[in-house]
């Protein structure tokens, strides 16, 4: 049988509280950064990926991320880097449709539905993050 890397779900560690806190904080800066998009005249995705609060946070992410293998918590962090990679990934195919007037209503609905996409992993993470329950694998 081979060995893998990956602890099985009795031998997982406790996180330390201090990394606890710091998901929190990196939710709050994610929050910080959609706010802002609601609150002014930038789109919510728009905001997200480009605002500083959020580009601290994924840096954040991947700085603290082999601190977090092995406990729940991992499954946060990788919660928050997909959001924020896959938030890019919508937000640049929803610009190169903007190029042609005939993708400007794609363009429309792309960032909205990745508005509100990335508004709910931020939302959701953190409520689980509160009741210390891991996210789902995605």
């Amino acid at each position: 049988m081979a060995q893998t890397d990956t602890p099985s779900p009795s031998v997982i560690e406790v996180p330390r509280e201090g990394l606890i806190t710091l998901a929190h904080l990196i939710y709050g800066l994610h929050a910080i950064a959609l706010f802002s998009g609601i609150a002014t005249s930038a789109t919510i995705i728009g905001s997200f990926v480009s605002g500083l609060p959020s580009i601290i946070a994924v840096i954040l992410n991947y700085v603290k991320r082999d601190a977090v293998r092995g406990t729940w918590l991992d499954s946060h962090y990788r919660w928050q880097i997909r959001t924020f990679w896959f938030g890019l990934l919508w937000f640049s195919i929803a610009w190169l449709m903007a190029v042609t007037i005939i993708g400007l209503p794609i363009f429309f609905g792309i960032i909205a539905i990745a508005g509100l996409w990335v508004l709910y992993r931020v939302v959701r993470g953190w409520i689980n993050l509160s009741n210390r329950v891991p996210m789902p694998v995605d």
